[in-house]
Parts: structure tokens; sequence; C-alpha cells
């Protein structure tokens, strides 16, 4: 929902800033880098993969910030680090925001690992698609360890953010392992 409010029965309601996915944020950025790129003559794969390499620290910091605003809670458990989420009810459950943290936190070390001694020998658009399969795989798999977001995801057997990420996984194992031109960087 872009808009702070919604149309109800009694009226406007304000509900807040919310719902902006990290699927449509990745395509918003994917097209405005995209038109960015033709505007400057840059080429679009270097500007991406430069993107890439940085973007998993940023996206550590948002589900961070998640976690730390109760947003996007995990399933009930009884593992011993679950956490409760006192605006939500007193049941422990999954911190599916610092599994994710974590993850992202991982993967901005090994692309910065690769990036230093590997990329000169790697394909333009590696990066991009390393970051994409690695975020968007993990990211489906982590929603099964998640509340669904909204009432019709409960009948089925995927929930809306992993359809939403089977795109962007096929797209990044696309760009890792594409064949690359015959020109170098």
């Amino acid at each position: 929902m872009i808009l702070p409010v919604k149309i109800t029965s009694e009226g406007w309601k304000f509900i807040g800033y919310q719902g902006l996915a990290s699927h449509g944020g990745t395509l918003g950025l994917i097209i405005a880098l995209w038109l960015y790129c033709r505007k400057t003559k840059m080429n679009y794969l270097d500007v991406v993969d430069m993107i890439a390499v940085a973007t998993p620290i940023t996206a550590c910091f948002i589900r961070l910030a998640n976690l730390m605003n109760s947003e996007i809670i995990g399933k009930v458990t009884t593992v011993p680090w679950a956490f409760i989420f006192v605006q939500e009810d007193m049941h422990p459950r999954h911190p599916g925001q610092l599994y994710e943290a974590i993850a992202y936190l991982i993967l901005f070390f090994i692309e910065i690992y690769i990036h230093k001694k590997y990329s000169r020998k790697l394909h333009r658009g590696f990066f991009f698609g390393l970051c994409l399969a690695y975020i968007f795989t993990f990211r489906f798999f982590i929603e099964f360890l998640k509340e669904n977001q909204v009432n019709f995801e409960d009948g089925m057997a995927f929930n809306m953010g992993q359809w939403l990420s089977i795109p962007f996984i096929i797209i990044g194992f696309y760009c890792m392992f594409r064949k690359p031109k015959t020109f170098k960087k």
C-alpha cells in the first residue's frame, strides 16, 4: 500500500506507511537503474554488479529494523532462541528477521571476498545474479517460518512472497551462469 490511508465503512482511516515489499522495491530499482544507464550511457550490468555488492548489507539493516519494529513476525516455536513480540502476543516466535539479517550479512562478506579475489575473471552481471539468487532463494525458504501477512495466503501451498521470489531466483541464476559475450570488462 503506497498511501497511508484506507477507506473503510467508517470513512478514511490512517494506517501508516506499510507494504513496500522487497520484491516491488527490487523491481523498481532494476527499472530505475536501467533508465539511468540509458540516459548516462553507462553499462547496465556494471552498475547493477556494483550495487549488488552493497545490497546485502543494506538488506541486513532493513531486516534488523523489521526486528526492532516487530514487523514480519515468525511462527510460534519452542526453539530456545525464540523472541516474544509483545506487540503481537506473548508467544515465542521464530525471529525470521534476524535469520534474514544474518544471511544477508554473510552474503555481503561473500561478495566482498569474491569481488576482491575474482572480479576480473567473472563476467558482467555475475554479482547481480548472485545477489538476486541468494537473497530470494533464502527469502523463499525463510517464508516457511513466518506468519502469513494476509489472510488469502492461508490456503496456499506457497505464500505470495515465495511466488514473487521465483522470477528473481530464475533471473539471478541466469545472470550468474549465462554465457558471457566475447569481450572482457
